[in-house]
């Protein structure tokens, strides 16, 4: 009888040992996924039909699409142009299909693995005009913009966002007021901000862009946390800037009504720009949640 009573307490001691211990791997297992970061996934309209384009006369086609907004604002980007610079040109690239996203007209992967660990990046393409706002790796906003003249190009490399403001005035010229202006090079003074996009760069250093454009990055973009008036404690957004580009030649867009893919921008691309620089992002963002934890509580 004895021995029957100790059977059942070792027995019952080792149910008890197994609940607990499944508690414990339960409460682990919440703890990890309350750390886990979601992935943003977003999902795109995709064309109904394979993207192809054509040179068309601008005036001929604005006559019967002038009030499409839709079709607009994609065939403003695709030219790298705002609306009143649009009609001055003489001929623009068109879509065959207007169906799908603006994320299918423009050359920046939807995916990029090699920023999955990135928290958010902004990055300008030289040769295409284009650029793209990635968070954890998946492109979330993209678009046209004109970048330095040949006599002040835009310097390429890693920056990080600073300060900025909703209306300042450009360095260059004090007549000339930029608005959702957000400084990348504080000693150089160059920042992307709303400015007219002629269709080509043409900017002393700095990369324009749409008003919505303009106004999403203000948004979207850190900026720097100051230790005091002369010392940064942590930087700002990532943004990197690559590529050149070929100022003695036609608008390398118009290529795509010969081969709708010449622009495009792979994953490798991405990765191969981005390498050299990932390490100090990612310290860079450590420094940043530390001091939002810290200031959390």
């Amino acid at each position: 009888m004895k021995k029957l009573y100790y059977t059942a307490n070792v027995f019952l001691i080792l149910i008890l040992g197994l609940l607990v211990s499944c508690k414990k791997s339960d409460t682990a297992n919440l703890t990890e996924n309350k750390n886990t970061k979601p992935k943003k996934k977003i999902e795109y309209k995709k064309p109904e039909s394979t993207i192809s384009y054509q040179i068309a006369k601008t005036k001929d086609w604005l006559k019967t699409n002038e009030a499409d907004s839709s079709k607009l604002d994609i065939v403003y980007a695709v030219n790298r142009t705002d609306k009143a610079n649009f009609k001055k040109l003489d001929s623009v690239v068109i879509p065959a299909d207007f169906s799908g996203d603006l994320v299918y007209y423009l050359p920046f992967p939807l995916h990029v693995v090699a920023l999955e660990e990135v928290s958010k990046i902004i990055i300008f393409s030289y040769p295409t005009q284009t650029f793209a706002a990635y968070e954890n790796g998946e492109l979330v906003y993209t678009g046209p913009t004109n970048m330095g003249r040949k006599k002040d190009p835009t310097p390429t490399g890693l920056f990080f966002t600073n300060w900025k403001a909703e209306k300042t005035t450009s360095t260059f010229n004090d007549e000339w007021d930029l608005k959702w202006n957000f400084n990348i090079e504080n000693k150089l003074g160059v920042g992307f901000h709303e400015y007219e996009l002629p269709g080509y760069p043409a900017s002393h250093s700095c990369l324009r862009l749409l008003e919505k454009d303009a106004k999403y990055l203000y948004k979207f973009a850190d900026e720097w946390i100051l230790k005091d008036k002369e010392n940064v404690k942590v930087k700002g957004t990532p943004v990197v800037v690559f590529g050149s580009y070929n100022f003695d030649g036609p608008k390398p867009w118009l290529q795509l009504a010969s081969d709708p893919k010449v622009l495009n921008i792979s994953e490798s691309d991405i990765e191969k720009e981005v390498k050299p620089f990932i390490q100090k992002i990612l310290d860079n963002q450590k420094l940043r949640e530390a001091e939002q934890q810290t200031t959390a509580l």
